[in-house]
């Protein structure tokens, strides 16, 4: 039988079910993701309400019930509300919950990926950080933590995108948002890890059809 648990992670999304209860997917360090309940969490007094958003990373404590897990309370660390007031912003946002969402799997650790959301988010709020310079970075860094990553950029020959590629490849995460290119390198940075992402997931990404259409 499951036990209780007590985990730090991140609200990938969150489902309405019934009138006042929402199904929620946690990406955690400790268990990987996880489809947990929030009963009640629609209700204005609840105190699982703020805590049970796309976006909010905690420590969240759970109890384990007849269908799964069933949130108790929710200690919050960041809600990201910026992100929200910026719909290109969010659209991104979103991407990186959907593709982590994708990558992931129950009963997997995912420590390096629940920091790597977090500090990607933090990145898209740096204003001297493009918002495709993030997202490319983002995905690099996912497709090395699968192994599907390629050690050099497949078609530049610039020496910046070389350099920009060694330095996600190879720097802790809290160095990752670190740089930035000039507008001929980081439009090859971005289309040479296009490439890669084309190849390794096959999915057309509900958000980045919304962002596309705003461009």
């Amino acid at each position: 039988m499951k036990e209780d648990l007590v985990v730090h992670g991140v609200v990938l999304s969150e489902h309405s079910q019934r009138e006042f209860d929402k199904r929620l997917k946690i990406l955690s360090m400790e268990q990987g993701k996880m489809t947990v309940w929030a009963s009640g969490a629609k209700r204005p007094s609840s105190p699982l309400m703020a805590g049970s958003r796309s976006f909010v990373f905690g420590t969240f404590s759970l109890k384990n019930g007849k269908s799964g897990y069933n949130l108790q309370s929710v200690k919050v660390d960041a809600y990201f509300e910026e992100i929200a007031l910026d719909l290109e912003m969010a659209c991104y946002a979103a991407y990186f919950l959907e593709l982590a969402d994708l990558v992931s799997q129950e009963n997997l650790p995912a420590e390096e990926l629940v920091n790597l959301i977090y500090l990607s988010l933090k990145a898209l709020l740096h204003k001297d950080l493009p918002n495709d310079l993030v997202r490319a970075v983002y995905e690099l860094r996912v497709l090395l933590l699968e192994g599907e990553y390629s050690k050099f950029p497949p078609r530049s020959e610039r020496k910046a995108v070389h350099d920009a590629w060694e330095h996600v490849l190879g720097s802790p995460l809290q160095k990752l948002y670190t740089f930035t290119l000039e507008e001929g390198s980081l439009r090859d940075f971005c289309e040479n890890v296009e490439l890669l992402t084309r190849e390794s997931f096959y999915k057309q990404f509900h958000s980045i059809k919304i962002l596309n259409s705003l461009k």
